[in-house]
């Protein structure tokens, strides 16, 4: 696709997702894919690891403006993955979230009026439906930013596309629980769970590229995209992990962390009322209504009591088989039993 020749940017580039991104985006032909990230260490790791003269480092915070605006010269699209992402830690210091994940994208959005980008696609969480925690309530925000940029495109001298994926749990991320199972299964230490049943949306990396570039190539200003996933308990992951190791290990629950819920929801009843299907995604386009609320005193939306939401608990649930087969299917986790 010409599209692919153009240059991109990614925010947060050094990520799991980020550099999944950033090798994608390569593959593809990019003419040039620029990343901005706070942290020389993994910038320097994922130059060794890619080798393309076509990447472009960029020592940037999405907190500081300048460093967002400077990143974004001549740049054609922008994927925004820079957060904080750990639940606990966003709730002990919430306002390092609120900079990160509400003021970073803010940033990104102005930079992205300025140079005249063509789209930004902002990624969001499961966390920020119905959210419990500042992680969540953050990445709400996040949101809720991206879209008002549909309401007043018509108003501004912009033509940028802005637009949100939101995912669940993505598998051997950075920080997320499989990794942390694999080593305690491998050691026959005991596996950690907060909750026997506490149920989790379970997606690759892939998939979440797969994900981003749908709204990529679908995705019009203000859109919010969700993959239909499916979900497991945090019991059978255990047992499945324990499965394909091995592994000796007992079963130890610790109880729930800090911000965290029985079941995720990646659309909220309210948005199910608008959400088109397509296939194996939902897209969700901004509520084009205007702030004239007297039309509405007397009529608005119906049929909210009939539709629920989509959450973890009600996506499909995977069997201890399934999700054992699905790890299996993953490069990290194939090494990890390997060594």
């Amino acid at each position: 696709m010409k599209v692919f020749e153009h240059k991109f940017l990614v925010t947060g580039g050094t990520g799991s997702f980020g550099e999944t991104m950033s090798r994608y985006l390569l593959d593809k032909g990019a003419k040039e894919v620029r990343v901005l990230s706070r942290d020389e260490k993994k910038q320097n790791d994922l130059r060794l690891s890619l080798r393309d003269e076509r990447l472009k480092l960029y020592i940037g915070d999405v907190r500081d403006y300048d460093s967002v605006d400077h990143s974004m010269v001549g740049i054609d699209y922008v994927f925004h993955a820079a957060a904080l992402k750990q639940v606990p830690s966003c709730d002990f210091y919430p306002m390092q979230a609120i900079y990160t994940n509400t003021m970073g994208p803010a940033n990104v959005i102005k930079a992205s009026k300025r140079h005249n980008v063509l789209k930004s696609i902002f990624l969001s969480t499961d966390k920020a439906v119905y959210p419990i925690n500042a992680m969540g309530m953050t990445k709400a925000l996040m949101e809720k930013l991206v879209i008002s940029e549909s309401y007043s495109s018509s108003d501004s001298c912009s033509s940028t596309i802005f637009c949100c994926t939101r995912y669940g749990n993505v598998m051997g991320s950075r920080g997320s629980v499989i990794p942390l199972f694999l080593r305690q299964a491998l050691d026959n230490h005991p596996i950690t769970i907060t909750d026997p049943l506490m149920t989790r949306y379970l997606m690759t990396l892939d998939e979440s590229v797969n994900l981003v570039m749908h709204a990529f190539a679908h995705g019009e200003s203000g859109d919010l995209f969700v993959q239909k996933s499916p979900s497991c308990t945090i019991l059978d992951l255990a047992n499945a992990i324990i499965n394909i190791t091995g592994s000796h290990s007992d079963i130890k629950v610790i109880g729930t962390r800090h911000g965290e819920k029985q079941n995720e929801t990646l659309v909220s009843r309210e948005e199910m009322l608008k959400a088109i299907d397509q296939g194996k995604y939902y897209k969700i386009p901004p509520d084009r209504r205007s702030l004239n609320y007297d039309s509405y005193f007397e009529a608005g939306d119906i049929g909210l009591s009939e539709i629920a939401e989509y959450t973890s608990d009600n996506t499909l649930r995977l069997s201890v088989a399934e999700i054992s087969e699905m790890l299996l299917g993953l490069s990290f986790v194939k090494e990890a039993i390997k060594r």
